[in-house]
């Protein structure tokens, strides 16, 4: 179990990481930085791959999630 804690750990802080830099992808891109700080409305139009990066980053940060969820109430 301890290393369950030890990998969601990267795998959020990872995750994270990977989601600003696809924000900072779009921000280098379009220079459109109002739709960053007004993320409520769907006005981010991402290509391919920063779309990618995107959902990776998202992945990541979810799966972590779900093992702090399953150390918690497997242990």
């Amino acid at each position: 179990m301890y290393y369950l804690a030890i990998l969601e750990t990267i795998l959020f802080w990872g995750g994270l990481l990977v989601f600003l830099v696809s924000l900072a992808m779009y921000a280098g891109r379009t220079k459109d930085f109002k739709s960053l700080i007004m993320f409520w409305q769907p006005t981010i139009a991402y290509n391919v791959v920063e779309f990618k990066v995107n959902r990776t980053g998202l992945g990541m940060m979810l799966i972590a999630i779900v093992i702090r969820f399953a150390v918690h109430f497997l242990a």
